[in-house]
């Protein structure tokens, strides 16, 4: 496949999971994976949970932070910038017309209800997202990451720790735990 057609499927894909999602960074990971790892090819899943984790631990969206991640390690500079514009743009012209009619769509019963709707559409698909990344980490059956899993999940769910402190604790405990492991030669 040459670049530019490389390019163009990239910024077609990224538009399209960004127009019809809604949710956030948490949403369109799973869709990002089922389209850039399992139709594509493009990437594994290991390297996509790899992408996952850095665009989490980078400030910004993470939908964002993924597709620049995504468009990189696909094409490079364009492929980063192309990625950057398909990710951002539906959402962009969405909020512009929302942000005209603001007062109108604050108001409505409709919209309201709608988008109660939406969260728990949302949150099902958090759940799942939840559920195939913790999912492979407990297939590897590595103590160390199922237990930091749980250990993070305490610290934000009972001890309300701000995530920013977890996800950094967890990437030094990833880092020690790779540098005590033994290399292949």
């Amino acid at each position: 496949m040459s670049k530019k057609s490389t390019c163009l499927k990239l910024f077609t894909s990224t538009l399209r999971l960004s127009a019809f999602t809604f949710g956030g960074g948490y949403v369109i990971i799973p869709l990002m994976k089922k389209q850039f790892v399992d139709d594509l090819e493009w990437i594994d899943e290991e390297e996509m949970m790899n992408l996952t984790a850095i665009a989490q631990a980078a400030p910004g969206p993470v939908a964002v932070n993924a597709a620049i991640l995504l468009g990189f390690r696909v094409a490079g500079k364009t492929g980063a910038f192309i990625s950057i514009l398909g990710t951002i743009l539906p959402p962009l012209f969405t909020l512009s017309i929302i942000s005209l009619f603001y007062t109108a769509f604050r108001e409505n019963v409709v919209v309201n209800a709608v988008l109660k709707g939406m969260n728990a559409g949302v949150a099902a698909i958090i759940v799942n997202v939840v559920w195939s990344l913790g999912g492979t980490i407990v297939k590897e059956k590595d103590i160390v990451y199922i237990g930091l899993m749980l250990a993070s999940f305490m610290a934000t769910y009972i001890f309300e720790i701000n995530i920013f402190f977890i996800v950094i604790a967890c990437g030094f405990v990833g880092a020690i735990k790779s540098f005590r492991k033994p290399r292949d030669v």
